[in-house]
């Protein structure tokens, strides 16, 4: 499904080509808007590598499956993938379904480059099959708590659903915060009305509300529950995991979906090639392109590289790894080995604390850089 023509000429006398796996979020329970961003940036990057030639004369395939948030298929899916032959895979936005499936290629010996998922722990033990272009958890959520000080945040309430990666985020932001002063009181969503939410918030004396939990359910209703009540006026909310950056929450929330800062994996300025991206990205989705849909796009520039140099072996693909030197959208990309991470790590894309604008929701503000 959802594979892209070859342009005219690609293909050699043989009609071979060289194909990818990806997994994207297309469906429900999954973050159907990220999966779309995520697709057409690997899309928008197959067709140009095409139009450029192929990989030495044969045409880029992507090979996708819907992994609708689930480890289960997602993991049935790189079985899937393996038994068809592509020579990697690419992708995947949820952390959860990003371990299952990387689990699963290193057991295959599937080379799999991780595009968007950020949690520490993407496999059980250090592998040579797995690299990933998002920056790990801790790094990226080290660096929100360091925003939440700055801004003068010590008593912090995180409202969230149980999930391993949830529970991972929680951790990251009480390890930072509690050495420093802050306190961090958890609270469980599950049974909890939107209004019950806002009573313990008052209860709490927090001065920020951390969302760590799913959406559009149950985020937006929280959201506008604490926007609509008036003990919670100077209430700071907040989305480290990104939920506002997509065109839907400002559809859902309005106004009340400003002001609410979360992580965001670009720079403060493209590159000309970055710009040149945006620009196409912006054609094809008919909206500003997230930072997930230049992962996407990155996700397949750098294996088309390997692929290039390396050929269609997967072992080879794997030991190229440390070798890797790609210019990105967001910049030069390389991996290496960073403490506690299991897999290869471009260490690191650039981050920013960014929110909606107030005055202009469609807006972006940069808070904070790390």
């Amino acid at each position: 499904m959802n594979r892209p023509p070859s342009p005219p000429g690609a293909e050699r006398a043989d009609g071979s080509c060289v194909q990818i796996g990806a997994l994207v979020p297309l469906t429900r329970p999954g973050w159907v808007e990220a999966g779309r961003h995520l697709l057409a940036g690997l899309e928008l990057a197959v067709r140009e590598v095409n139009d450029a030639g192929g990989i030495v004369g044969r045409p880029l395939e992507l090979v996708v499956r819907d992994s609708t948030a689930d480890p289960h298929r997602a993991a049935a899916a790189v079985d899937e993938l393996t038994r068809l032959g592509v020579a990697a895979l690419a992708g995947e936005y949820h952390s959860v379904v990003a371990r299952a499936a990387a689990a699963r290629a290193d057991a295959h010996g599937l080379p799999f480059l991780c595009s968007s998922a950020v949690l520490d722990a993407l496999t059980e033990q250090p592998t040579e099959w797995v690299a990933r272009l998002a920056p790990a958890q801790s790094h990226g959520w080290g660096i929100y708590a360091d925003f939440l000080l700055r801004a003068g945040h010590r008593r912090i309430v995180v409202a969230a659903e149980p999930s391993v990666y949830w529970a991972a985020g929680a951790r990251i932001l009480r390890d930072y915060l509690a050495p420093r002063g802050g306190t961090v009181i958890e609270l469980d969503v599950r049974g909890r009305t939107p209004t019950a939410v806002c009573d313990e918030l008052v209860d709490s004396r927090a001065t920020a509300l951390l969302l760590l939990v799913g959406h559009p359910e149950p985020a937006v209703p929280i959201v506008t529950s604490v926007r609509r009540d008036q003990r919670l006026a100077e209430i700071m909310i907040g989305a480290p995991a990104g939920q506002p950056e997509f065109a839907e929450w400002a559809m859902l929330l309005g106004d009340d979906g400003a002001a609410i800062p979360f992580l965001r994996y670009l720079p403060e300025r493209l590159s000309p090639l970055g710009a040149r991206v945006e620009t196409a990205l912006r054609e094809r989705l008919a909206e500003a392109p997230s930072f997930v849909a230049f992962e996407g796009y990155d996700a397949v520039a750098v294996l088309a590289d390997v692929l290039r140099s390396q050929g269609v072996d997967r072992a080879r693909t794997a030991g190229s790894w440390p070798r890797v030197a790609v210019e990105g959208t967001r910049g030069r990309i390389r991996f290496s080995r960073m403490p506690g991470i299991s897999v290869w790590q471009w260490a690191w894309t650039p981050i920013q604390v960014v929110d909606r604008d107030p005055a202009e929701p469609g807006r972006f503000r940069i808070l904070h850089a790390g």
